[in-house]
């Protein structure tokens, strides 16, 4: 029986990705649109080289990532036997993206880049039959308990703030919300640019 982290939703249960069988991972990021042609490698693999690996690749890449020993990557939330979610959560040395990210170091509390008991929570994916139901914030909450759960010392998130702009894409939002992470438990330590808020959680 698979892992139940646990939120307040009063109907969707998120568990750790690598419990859950790859189908229902495939199931939640699709087959067309950004998730899709990403699966959550743009952080794990420099500039240089993202335009040199396939869409295939990046989808072995992530199966085999869950297959691998120690925590994360992820986790997946279901509506009953529905995959409806998925959240990047793992130590922050695993994204090698970070480190030269002026984002966080503009904005991180945790300089300290190769430090593994910080954490990163760094993408949300829902589908969009499922949107505007709390997936997001169910999968906010779980990451902050599995994080706490597998030894981290800090959670830190790069969040947007809708609010500073006149629009934002749905696109935009795969980062989580500044007010998604506030109502998990987060708080502010840095505004790199004036619609972008890194938050972090400290245990």
């Amino acid at each position: 029986m698979a892992t139940v982290i646990p939120t307040t939703h009063p109907s969707l249960t998120v568990i750790p990705a690598d419990e859950a069988p790859f189908a229902d991972v495939e199931a939640v990021f699709g087959t067309k649109g950004d998730p899709a042609t990403c699966w959550c490698q743009w952080y794990k693999i420099p500039g240089r080289d993202w335009r040199e690996v396939g869409t295939e690749t990046l989808h072995d890449r992530l199966e085999a990532q869950l297959a691998d020993d120690g925590p994360g990557p992820g986790l997946l939330a279901y509506d009953g036997e529905t995959p409806v979610g998925w959240c990047a959560v793992e130590p922050r040395p695993a994204l090698s993206r970070v480190a030269r990210s002026t984002l966080v170091r503009n904005g991180t509390a945790q300089p300290e880049l190769a430090d593994e008991s910080v954490w990163a929570v760094s993408c949300f994916v829902v589908p969009r039959a499922h949107r505007r139901r709390g997936v997001g914030a169910a999968l906010a909450e779980a990451a902050v308990a599995y994080a706490r759960e597998h030894g981290a010392r800090v959670l830190e998130a790069y969040a947007v703030d809708p609010s500073a702009k006149s629009t934002v894409s749905a696109a935009e939002l795969f980062h989580g919300t500044v007010s998604m992470f506030a109502g998990a438990g987060f708080a502010e330590v840095g505004r790199p640019s004036p619609s972008r808020a890194v938050m972090q959680l400290e245990f």
